[in-house]
């Protein structure tokens, strides 16, 4: 990639993420609200079962994480971010049509594979950023995760004055904007001859835990953010 792309590559990658975060912030409001209206449930139960999607979110997150930056290794970042676009956004019209709790499970099952692709957003990240700019850069993912967790629930919670179900089709169209933007603007990051084969014991969690014990001090890193995240 040249260099004067570069800059573009990793806005394009701040945006892609920070529309990311705000389509999954856009709709916690709203999501007991939708499950009230589709089972009858009080909110107790509603929020139950709002803890088990996101659970089954994170879930096949967990799953398909390492399969996806296998196959963004194999076949480059781009189409494995643009089909997961595209599925996101898919995604987000099956929860807004929804008739039921059970298509809501298979939304956000579909959301937690799709939503994998932030790994090869990362990836993308470390393509394109000189040894130099790499913190950097990497900041500036974290401000999108920052910033979209700040914009989407705020901006769900006003949408969804408006009804349950707006907050998933103007998270859909957001994402489909963006995959369109990139579709057009977006550069590959990695070149043929920096691909690797596909191997099954790179593309599954357990293989990939595995493969961490040759790396204890990311060990302790992973294990201090996870419970982190359950305080949080």
């Amino acid at each position: 990639m040249a260099n004067s792309a570069r800059p573009a590559a990793v806005g394009f990658i701040f945006v892609t993420l920070l529309l990311d975060i705000i389509g999954l912030g856009i709709i916690i409001p709203v999501i007991p609200q939708l499950i009230q209206e589709l089972t009858g449930a009080d909110v107790a139960n509603a929020s139950r079962y709002g803890g088990w999607l996101l659970f089954a979110y994170a879930f096949f997150q967990f799953l398909f994480a390492p399969l996806v930056g296998a196959l963004s290794d194999r076949y480059g970042r781009r189409p494995v971010l643009l089909f997961s676009l595209l599925g996101f956004g898919l995604d987000y019209l099956v929860l807004a049509f929804a008739p039921t709790l059970a298509w809501l499970f298979v939304a956000r099952v579909v959301s937690g594979i799709f939503g994998a692709s932030f790994t090869t957003g990362f990836a993308y990240i470390a393509d394109v950023s000189p040894p130099e700019k790499r913190a950097q850069n990497f900041g500036l993912v974290g401000a999108a995760f920052g910033l979209g967790f700040i914009i989407g629930p705020v901006t769900g919670g006003l949408l969804g004055e408006i009804g349950p179900r707006v907050p998933f089709f103007v998270a859909a169209a957001l994402t489909f904007l963006n995959m369109a933007y990139g579709y057009f603007v977006l550069p590959e990051s990695l070149p043929a001859d920096r691909r690797r084969a596909f191997e099954w014991k790179r593309a599954n969690p357990l293989g990939t835990l595995v493969a961490l014990k040759r790396y204890p001090r990311v060990v302790g890193l992973i294990g201090s953010l996870v419970f982190l995240y359950i305080a949080s």
